[in-house]
């Protein structure tokens, strides 16, 4: 049974037919029962095929949790930052109908800011490949600054692990390495970088270095 708290004119709590109130947030919101088949599946094809979708890029994101929830810190007025990453990816970096879905990693998105990102960031295993090493050449101006801090995340699809660093070094370091997870030596590694300012307040955008190959 659905409650009205505020008169006519308040937010609905609870069932209504095949509505459904409820809050999040702060913020009063309805949704609408699934309809059920004759055969007890839930939806239509067409909806079953979005459901499985959502499914889909849900369980993909979850290992990228860490470093969206800091790449989206600015996009979570009225949604969480995994929300605010799914909606992202789900639109630009999602290709194929199910069954047969698949993600194009030259167009996923970790992070979302006006913070001025790297120039000539490249990336490649070290030489005895149990570390991948990372270069940039320097810049920075007014909207920046030497000491914003490095977002690195590298993944690998066949065994979907997620492994990099946010903080601990600086735009002006023009360097960096990291010793990979034991699971990762010799294998393919999709990498992504991005910025972050000091205080926490400005983020980049995040930028597709490639897949480096396994050695």
């Amino acid at each position: 049974m659905a409650k009205i708290r505020n008169g006519i004119f308040g937010p609905i709590q609870g069932k209504l037919g095949n509505l459904v109130g409820a809050t999040w947030k702060n913020i009063p919101y309805l949704r609408v029962l699934p309809n059920k088949t004759e055969n007890g599946k839930t939806g239509t094809p067409a909806q079953i095929a979005c459901r499985e979708k959502f499914k889909f890029v849900t369980e993909w994101l979850v290992p990228f949790h860490p470093y969206v929830t800091v790449g989206f810190k600015n996009h979570a007025n009225e949604k969480t930052e995994i929300n605010a990453a799914f909606s992202i990816n789900y639109k630009l970096a999602t290709v194929g109908v199910y069954p047969d879905l698949s993600i194009d990693y030259r167009k996923v998105v970790l992070s979302k800011g006006y913070l001025p990102g790297f120039f000539n960031a490249k990336a490649q295993f070290s030489a005895n490949a149990k570390e991948l090493e990372l270069t940039w050449e320097q810049n920075y101006n007014d909207d920046s600054s030497l000491d914003d801090l490095l977002i690195l995340t590298v993944y690998n699809r066949e065994l979907k692990i997620v492994d990099g660093f946010i903080g601990g070094v600086r735009r002006a370091d023009l360097k960096c390495s990291l010793k990979l997870n034991p699971k990762l030596i010799g294998r393919s590694l999709d990498v992504y970088v991005s910025l972050i300012s000091l205080n926490g307040k400005k983020v980049a955008n995040s930028e597709y270095l490639g897949r480096v190959a396994a050695i």
